[in-house]
């Protein structure tokens, strides 16, 4: 099974073009899709989940016209948005129970034994009669998953999920994604590089609706092997650095500013190699992006 994504293109009444000419094929397991706030991520993920029309392109679900056969298309899917609300008075059981009315399971028995099987595999059994609004936001993302994941869904996606969660829920929830992405097409868009990492083992880049790469983050990281160095440097340096030098991030360590560098050899004495990180590949394509833009 295979999300084919082709040509896709979208503008708002605004005239923000979201989407530009996209297009992926996403198989069966985990497919992150990465890249900054205002990229295009969630207006595919909403074009996808048939919550806003395209202007032109297709999206095929197998057999599935996910354009044309809207109704077909929803019962096949499972969406946690990036805003996920819920009623704080109800529990997680009763409002599980509700989704599962909603999502077409009408009947009691097959509804209920699919709510405990849900609550469990969530890790919310224990705490199902309790009110939503006392859940930690990272009970609240593992609810939102159980209810994605009604009626056994063939893709599920799931926008930006690990936003504000501790580290703790945050391993919880990915080994939650990790165990689900086994069997169906998992959507993560997100901009936080290490749940891709973490977690896919095929992903893309898009940044201003624009898929600038794809490929296997293993693959991806390695073709920037031996091209990647590091230097301490005084804040006031930086500018002089990022006129002469392709500077592809910089961060503050122990008061002094860490710079990358994307350079087929050393580009100074001082400069050390580094062993490329999935962050490097994700803050060269984006710097590669930009200057094309500049100079075009």
């Amino acid at each position: 099974m295979e999300l084919v994504i082709e040509h896709l293109s979208k503008t708002y009444a605004n005239g923000v073009q979201a989407l530009r000419d996209v297009s992926l094929t996403i198989p069966t397991g985990m497919f992150g899709l990465l890249g900054p706030n205002g990229a295009g991520k969630s207006s595919l993920m909403r074009t996808i989940a048939t919550l806003q029309e395209a202007d032109s392109g297709s999206i095929r679900l197998g057999g599935l016209d996910v354009l044309t056969q809207k109704d077909d298309m929803r019962r096949v899917l499972g969406y946690l948005p990036q805003e996920f609300g819920v009623y704080p008075k109800v529990s997680a059981e009763d409002l599980l129970d509700h989704f599962a009315v909603l999502k077409g399971i009408s009947n009691a028995k097959e509804r209920k034994e699919s709510v405990t099987a849900l609550l469990q595999k969530t890790n919310l059994y224990d705490v199902r009669k309790k009110s939503l609004g006392g859940y930690s936001g990272g009970m609240k993302q593992r609810f939102g998953i159980a209810q994605a994941l009604l009626g056994n869904p063939r893709i599920i996606i799931v926008d930006e999920p690990t936003a504000g969660l501790d580290p703790a829920e945050r391993n919880r929830f990915h080994n939650l994604l990790s165990e689900i992405g086994e069997e169906i097409i998992v959507i993560l868009s997100t901009h936080i590089v290490g749940d891709v990492s973490d977690l896919c083992r095929n992903m893309a880049i898009i940044n201003k609706g624009q898929v600038l790469l794809t490929g296997d983050p293993l693959v991806v990281m390695e073709q920037l092997r031996g091209k990647v160095w590091r230097r301490a440097v005084d804040k006031d340096q930086l500018p002089r650095l990022q006129q002469e030098m392709e500077v592809i991030s910089s961060r503050l360590f122990a008061g002094r500013t860490i710079v990358h560098v994307v350079s087929d050899g050393r580009p100074g004495v001082d400069f050390e190699p580094v062993e490329p990180n999935l962050e490097d590949v994700y803050f060269a394509r984006i710097a590669e992006a930009t200057r094309a833009q500049v100079v075009a």
